[in-house]
Protein backbone atom coordinates (compact mmCIF):
# COMPACT_ATOMS: atom_id res chain seq x y z
CA UNK A 1 0.00 0.00 0.00
CA UNK A 2 1.48 3.30 -1.03
CA UNK A 3 1.84 5.91 1.60
CA UNK A 4 0.80 8.75 -0.16
CA UNK A 5 -2.43 8.83 -3.09
CA UNK A 6 -3.36 11.70 -4.81
CA UNK A 7 -6.92 11.60 -6.23
CA UNK A 8 -8.65 13.67 -9.30
CA UNK A 9 -10.48 16.55 -7.81
CA UNK A 10 -13.31 16.95 -10.41
CA UNK A 11 -14.54 13.53 -9.05
CA UNK A 12 -16.22 13.40 -5.61
CA UNK A 13 -16.80 10.00 -4.08
CA UNK A 14 -20.85 9.69 -3.82
CA UNK A 15 -21.27 12.85 -5.54
CA UNK A 16 -21.89 14.72 -2.42
CA UNK A 17 -22.54 18.21 -2.08
CA UNK A 18 -21.36 19.72 1.56
CA UNK A 19 -19.20 22.74 1.72
CA UNK A 20 -20.99 25.97 2.15
CA UNK A 21 -20.97 26.83 -1.42
CA UNK A 22 -21.84 24.26 -3.08
CA UNK A 23 -18.17 22.57 -3.70
CA UNK A 24 -17.26 19.10 -2.55
CA UNK A 25 -15.56 19.64 0.73
CA UNK A 26 -11.68 18.30 -0.12
CA UNK A 27 -9.12 16.62 2.60
CA UNK A 28 -5.87 16.13 2.85
CA UNK A 29 -4.59 13.77 5.74
CA UNK A 30 -0.99 13.92 7.51
CA UNK A 31 -0.40 11.50 9.96
CA UNK A 32 2.75 9.19 9.95
CA UNK A 33 0.30 5.69 10.74
CA UNK A 34 -1.08 4.69 7.75
CA UNK A 35 -4.21 3.13 9.22
CA UNK A 36 -5.00 6.07 10.49
CA UNK A 37 -4.92 7.76 7.32
CA UNK A 38 -6.69 4.78 5.79
CA UNK A 39 -9.11 4.96 8.67
CA UNK A 40 -9.77 8.70 7.87
CA UNK A 41 -10.28 8.44 4.02
CA UNK A 42 -13.06 6.05 4.57
CA UNK A 43 -14.70 8.74 6.91
CA UNK A 44 -14.35 11.18 4.08
CA UNK A 45 -15.38 8.98 1.79
CA UNK A 46 -18.66 7.76 3.58
CA UNK A 47 -19.59 11.44 4.00
CA UNK A 48 -19.15 12.60 0.62
CA UNK A 49 -15.40 14.24 1.26
CA UNK A 50 -12.87 14.39 -1.68
CA UNK A 51 -9.41 13.09 0.24
CA UNK A 52 -7.11 14.54 -2.69
CA UNK A 53 -4.26 13.69 -1.02
CA UNK A 54 -2.48 11.76 2.06
CA UNK A 55 1.00 11.07 3.55
CA UNK A 56 3.26 10.78 6.45
CA UNK A 57 4.80 13.90 6.51
CA UNK A 58 3.87 17.59 5.78
CA UNK A 59 6.32 17.98 2.65
CA UNK A 60 5.11 14.50 1.04
CA UNK A 61 1.55 15.37 1.44
CA UNK A 62 2.12 18.99 0.03
CA UNK A 63 4.44 17.07 -3.10
CA UNK A 64 1.33 14.61 -3.55
CA UNK A 65 -1.31 17.91 -4.00
CA UNK A 66 0.56 19.00 -6.71
CA UNK A 67 -1.38 22.01 -7.05
CA UNK A 68 -4.40 21.25 -5.71
CA UNK A 69 -5.82 23.26 -2.64
CA UNK A 70 -7.48 21.47 0.11
CA UNK A 71 -10.26 23.04 1.89
CA UNK A 72 -9.05 20.88 4.90
CA UNK A 73 -5.71 19.06 5.97
CA UNK A 74 -6.22 16.85 8.89
CA UNK A 75 -3.11 16.81 11.27
CA UNK A 76 -1.21 14.79 13.34
CA UNK A 77 0.19 16.93 16.05
CA UNK A 78 2.97 14.53 16.41
CA UNK A 79 5.27 13.10 13.16
CA UNK A 80 7.63 10.77 13.46
CA UNK A 81 9.79 12.85 10.81
CA UNK A 82 10.64 15.11 14.09
CA UNK A 83 8.86 17.91 12.72
CA UNK A 84 6.91 20.43 14.78
CA UNK A 85 3.26 21.41 14.71
CA UNK A 86 3.91 25.25 14.25
CA UNK A 87 6.00 24.02 11.51
CA UNK A 88 3.60 22.07 10.08
CA UNK A 89 0.67 24.03 10.57
CA UNK A 90 2.78 26.91 8.40
CA UNK A 91 3.83 24.77 5.62
CA UNK A 92 0.03 24.08 4.79
CA UNK A 93 -1.07 27.04 5.45
CA UNK A 94 0.88 28.76 3.12
CA UNK A 95 -0.90 26.23 0.23
CA UNK A 96 -4.02 27.99 1.20
CA UNK A 97 -5.90 25.09 3.28
CA UNK A 98 -7.13 25.14 6.75
CA UNK A 99 -5.80 23.38 9.44
CA UNK A 100 -8.14 20.50 11.59
CA UNK A 101 -5.64 18.40 14.66
CA UNK A 102 -6.41 15.30 14.88
CA UNK A 103 -4.18 13.35 17.52
CA UNK A 104 -4.87 12.26 20.78
CA UNK A 105 -6.16 14.48 23.23
CA UNK A 106 -3.91 14.72 26.57
CA UNK A 107 -1.09 16.69 24.69
CA UNK A 108 -2.01 20.40 26.38
CA UNK A 109 1.01 22.26 25.43
CA UNK A 110 1.44 20.49 21.45
CA UNK A 111 -2.34 21.90 21.00
CA UNK A 112 -1.74 25.44 22.43
CA UNK A 113 1.09 25.26 20.23
CA UNK A 114 -1.05 24.34 17.11
CA UNK A 115 -3.65 26.52 17.95
CA UNK A 116 -1.36 29.89 18.64
CA UNK A 117 0.61 28.62 14.72
CA UNK A 118 -3.25 29.17 13.56
CA UNK A 119 -4.99 25.73 13.49
CA UNK A 120 -8.50 26.13 13.25
CA UNK A 121 -9.41 23.35 15.81
CA UNK A 122 -8.46 20.19 17.19
CA UNK A 123 -10.43 16.47 17.00
CA UNK A 124 -9.38 13.70 19.46
CA UNK A 125 -8.60 10.49 17.70
CA UNK A 126 -10.89 9.46 20.33
CA UNK A 127 -13.91 11.29 18.38
CA UNK A 128 -16.69 9.20 16.86
CA UNK A 129 -17.03 9.63 12.93
CA UNK A 130 -19.85 11.62 13.28
CA UNK A 131 -17.90 14.21 15.01
CA UNK A 132 -15.05 13.80 13.22
CA UNK A 133 -17.34 14.29 9.41
CA UNK A 134 -18.84 17.37 11.51
CA UNK A 135 -15.46 18.83 12.86
CA UNK A 136 -14.23 18.91 9.22
CA UNK A 137 -17.21 20.46 7.91
CA UNK A 138 -17.10 23.05 10.17
CA UNK A 139 -13.17 23.81 9.28
CA UNK A 140 -14.15 23.47 5.45
CA UNK A 141 -16.79 26.75 5.67
CA UNK A 142 -13.85 28.91 7.53
CA UNK A 143 -14.97 28.56 10.84
CA UNK A 144 -13.11 27.77 14.02
CA UNK A 145 -13.83 24.28 15.74
CA UNK A 146 -14.96 25.96 19.38
CA UNK A 147 -14.73 22.39 21.33
CA UNK A 148 -13.87 21.36 24.75
CA UNK A 149 -10.50 20.42 23.54
CA UNK A 150 -9.67 24.12 22.51
CA UNK A 151 -10.93 25.48 25.41
CA UNK A 152 -8.72 22.99 28.14
CA UNK A 153 -5.82 24.04 26.07
CA UNK A 154 -6.60 27.30 26.63
CA UNK A 155 -7.74 27.59 30.05
CA UNK A 156 -4.14 26.02 30.73
CA UNK A 157 -2.06 28.45 29.55
CA UNK A 158 -1.58 31.43 31.75
CA UNK A 159 0.00 33.43 29.40
CA UNK A 160 -2.64 34.99 27.61
CA UNK A 161 -2.69 38.61 28.41
CA UNK A 162 -6.38 39.58 28.05
CA UNK A 163 -7.73 43.08 26.07
CA UNK A 164 -9.36 45.18 28.28
CA UNK A 165 -12.85 45.85 26.58
CA UNK A 166 -15.99 47.23 27.54
CA UNK A 167 -19.10 46.01 28.17
CA UNK A 168 -20.48 46.89 24.42
CA UNK A 169 -17.37 45.88 23.11
CA UNK A 170 -17.68 42.43 24.62
CA UNK A 171 -21.60 42.55 23.51
CA UNK A 172 -20.50 42.99 20.02
CA UNK A 173 -17.90 40.84 20.06
CA UNK A 174 -19.99 37.94 21.54
CA UNK A 175 -22.53 38.35 19.05
CA UNK A 176 -20.58 38.88 15.54
CA UNK A 177 -18.07 36.06 16.61
CA UNK A 178 -20.89 34.13 17.53
CA UNK A 179 -21.43 34.24 13.40
CA UNK A 180 -23.92 36.60 12.85
CA UNK A 181 -23.51 39.37 10.51
CA UNK A 182 -22.13 43.18 11.70
CA UNK A 183 -26.00 44.39 10.58
CA UNK A 184 -27.36 41.95 12.52
CA UNK A 185 -25.30 42.97 15.55
CA UNK A 186 -26.22 46.68 15.06
CA UNK A 187 -30.06 45.63 15.20
CA UNK A 188 -30.12 43.58 17.93
CA UNK A 189 -27.71 45.94 19.98
CA UNK A 190 -30.22 49.21 18.90
CA UNK A 191 -26.86 51.00 17.57
CA UNK A 192 -25.88 52.61 14.41
CA UNK A 193 -23.83 49.94 11.72
CA UNK A 194 -21.05 52.72 11.42
CA UNK A 195 -21.28 52.60 15.55
CA UNK A 196 -20.76 48.61 15.56
CA UNK A 197 -17.84 48.57 12.80
CA UNK A 198 -16.18 51.14 14.96
CA UNK A 199 -16.35 48.90 18.02
CA UNK A 200 -15.19 45.84 16.25
CA UNK A 201 -12.25 47.93 14.88
CA UNK A 202 -11.60 49.26 18.38
CA UNK A 203 -11.66 45.50 19.69
CA UNK A 204 -9.09 44.27 17.00
CA UNK A 205 -6.34 47.91 18.03
CA UNK A 206 -6.78 46.59 21.34
CA UNK A 207 -5.75 42.59 20.75
CA UNK A 208 -3.19 44.18 18.79
CA UNK A 209 -1.70 45.98 21.99
CA UNK A 210 -1.79 43.09 23.99
CA UNK A 211 0.23 41.06 21.28
CA UNK A 212 -3.35 38.68 20.48
CA UNK A 213 -3.97 40.74 17.06
CA UNK A 214 -7.71 39.14 15.01
CA UNK A 215 -7.69 40.22 12.00
CA UNK A 216 -10.35 38.24 10.63
CA UNK A 217 -13.77 37.09 11.87
CA UNK A 218 -12.06 33.65 12.35
CA UNK A 219 -10.01 34.99 14.95
CA UNK A 220 -12.01 37.40 17.05
CA UNK A 221 -13.85 34.07 17.68
CA UNK A 222 -10.49 32.61 18.76
CA UNK A 223 -10.28 35.77 21.32
CA UNK A 224 -14.09 35.56 22.24
CA UNK A 225 -13.40 32.01 23.87
CA UNK A 226 -9.81 32.98 24.85
CA UNK A 227 -11.22 35.68 27.39
CA UNK A 228 -14.30 33.85 27.72
CA UNK A 229 -16.34 35.89 26.32
CA UNK A 230 -18.08 33.03 24.28
CA UNK A 231 -18.67 29.54 25.85
CA UNK A 232 -16.00 27.17 26.73
CA UNK A 233 -14.44 29.20 28.85
CA UNK A 234 -15.82 30.98 32.45
CA UNK A 235 -15.93 34.58 32.34
CA UNK A 236 -12.95 35.68 34.08
CA UNK A 237 -11.93 38.98 34.77
CA UNK A 238 -14.26 42.09 34.78
CA UNK A 239 -15.62 43.98 32.39
CA UNK A 240 -14.45 47.41 31.51
CA UNK A 241 -16.75 49.90 30.84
Amino acid sequence: MPTEATRDPAVAPGGSVTRYDGAVVTVAIIDDHESVRLGIEAVCAHAGYQVVASAPTAVECIAALNGVVPDVVVLDLSLSDGSTPTSNIQAVQAVGAHVLIHSIADRVALVREALAAGASGVIPKSSPTDTVIAAIGTVARGEALNNIEWASAIDADSDFARAQLGRRERDVLHLYASGLPLKTVAMQLGIAYSTAREHIDRIRVKYVEVGRPAPTKVDLLRRAVEDGILPGLDQGGTDVS
